[in-house]
């Protein structure tokens, strides 16, 4: 260990826990609003009319109400504080993934966490992303599977804005209520999307950025290390567009056929398994549904517009 090192170090992992914790909480609190318009969207959720828009090329388009116009209007429903519906049990759900990741890391650290080298040949930097990968797929498949149950209440409270229904309020209450109507398993409904599309989602995010790094920049270039430093980023945001459709399923599993209104036809018929719902969403064509939130073009055929 470093010269120095002592009592001060042996209190460094748990503070930096609860700094991760209390940031994870507050990002939580803070994109709660964007996390709620988006489920009320993936729900099919529409309560305003769509407007006539241009786009690009100047041609007419349905436009459905973008975030801005949607939170203004469930601030006119339930007042300001009726964006944060739902937000207790996230925040506890959020408390729980961190706090397990890092029970996890401590319990089975990666022992010679070595870092992927320029130095390294091929095989060896393909070993170490593989084992690092593995690593952090068993973190966040424990921490998800932990952190679920949780989920599923934030998810059921939030869609009680279609109905005005008060069925789940409190989180002990909302517990003690689907245990009693669908049992342990009830806690568990759509993980398996959601775990599908995160460890998806870490391979190829992981595995890519490494083939890019490794193969597509030059180590001769000046500026190598700063766009390696980035790949891993811009993979990751054009990976999670590839896996949104499993976070939709998950999702929509999770409030489906609960005795809610969101949950139950018109909006979504009571589905079988996630792969039933995945079959259903893809024949609309909405698994991407709620995957962008600032422009919404309405599903409708263009000879319908009025022409003018």
């Amino acid at each position: 260990s470093p010269p120095g090192g002592g009592a001060g170090d042996a209190a460094g992992p748990e503070g930096a826990e609860g700094l991760f914790v209390l940031l994870g909480a507050g990002l939580a609190a803070a994109s709660h609003p964007l996390l709620y318009v988006k489920l009320l969207v993936q729900v099919g959720h529409e309560p305003l009319p769509p407007t006539i828009g241009r786009n690009v090329l100047g041609r007419k388009v349905l436009y459905l109400p973008g975030f801005f116009t949607y939170a203004r209007h469930i601030v006119e429903v339930d007042g300001k504080r009726g964006l944060f519906r739902g937000l207790t049990p996230r925040l506890i759900s959020s408390t729980l993934s961190t706090i397990t990741r890092g029970s996890v890391k401590k319990a089975f650290p990666l022992e010679d966490m070595e870092h992927v080298s320029n130095k390294d040949d091929v095989k060896t930097s393909l070993r170490k992303v593989v084992k690092e990968t593995s690593h952090e797929m068993m973190m966040q498949c424990v921490s998800r599977v932990v952190s679920h149950p949780l989920h599923v209440i934030s998810m059921r409270c939030m869609v009680q804005f279609v109905g005005r229904e008060v069925k789940y309020s409190g989180v002990f209450s909302a517990i003690g209520r689907i245990f009693k109507e669908e049992g342990i398993l009830g806690f568990f409904v759509g993980l398996v999307p959601h775990i599908l599309g995160d460890v998806i989602f870490l391979w190829c995010c992981n595995l890519l950025a490494h083939f890019i790094n490794t193969y597509a920049v030059d180590d001769n270039f000046s500026q190598a290390s700063v766009i390696r430093s980035y790949t891993k980023f811009v993979m990751g945001i054009a990976v999670s567009m590839l896996t949104y459709p499993f976070l939709l399923v998950g999702d929509l599993m999770a409030v489906n056929n609960c005795g809610l209104r969101a949950g139950l036809p018109p909006y979504a018929p009571a589905f079988a398994s996630w792969i039933h719902c995945w079959r259903y969403l893809s024949a609309q064509g909405q698994l991407f549904r709620g995957s962008s939130l600032l422009f919404r073009r309405a599903p409708i055929p263009a000879a319908s517009f009025p022409i003018d």
